[in-house]
């Protein structure tokens, strides 16, 4: 059965506890800002813990509408604490392991450090799920844990993050980038491309045309 820790509280504030000192993370989510398209009125975020990643959408597009999701308790406590008072977003509980809810169309879906924590023919599912909720024009953006190509870069992506075989997360599932790529493209995302890589985070990217 597959191991999925995130619905325990401990385990998702001990990741609140370290998420500002992942290295590196800090330039993936700058260049995935770049991507977002300043027409934007409407934002879906996939997982997404205590808002972090959508506190800085939302101070570069203060007046887009966004719907925030997570399955996690702690998470959506958390961000709905950080979005109190901020009747543009509204944060919903969902489980990414099943269909997305009805939530209408968006002109840009982000997701940080989620989607990896899903089974791969469920990755692919979301993703095509995600290409029809999207305006024409509108993009998606990942900022993901993907998988190193080999058990020796694994390891030294582990080690630079203060983890090791034995310590790393469970839950996680990880894919390499040229499998997802390829996925995107053939949903039928334009412009598809991982635009940042550092070890093994990486922030993939398409367009609906």
């Amino acid at each position: 059965m597959a191991v999925n820790l995130w619905s325990r509280t401990d385990h998702a504030r001990d990741y609140l506890e370290r998420a500002d000192s992942i290295a590196h993370r800090q330039e993936g989510e700058s260049t995935l800002l770049e991507f977002i398209p300043r027409t934007m009125r409407r934002i879906l975020d996939l997982g997404t813990g205590d808002g972090r990643l959508l506190a800085l959408v939302k101070r570069e597009h203060p007046d887009a509408e966004a719907v925030a999701i997570d399955f996690s308790p702690a998470m959506i406590e958390a961000a709905r604490k950080r979005f109190a008072g901020d009747a543009s977003v509204a944060v919903i509980p969902h489980n990414l392991d099943n269909p997305l809810p009805e939530l209408g169309d968006f002109d840009a879906v982000v997701s940080c450090f989620a989607i990896h924590h899903l089974e791969h023919e469920r990755k692919r599912a979301l993703y095509s799920e995600i290409h029809g909720r999207l305006n024409v024009g509108g993009v998606f953006c990942n900022l993901e844990h993907v998988a190193s190509p080999t058990l020796r870069l694994h390891e030294e992506f582990l080690h630079g993050i203060g983890f090791t075989v034995q310590t790393e997360d469970p839950s996680n599932k990880l894919l390499d980038v040229e499998t997802q790529l390829g996925w995107l493209r053939a949903i039928g995302f334009a412009d598809v491309d991982c635009h940042w890589k550092w070890r093994e985070l990486a922030l993939l990217a398409g367009r609906r045309a």
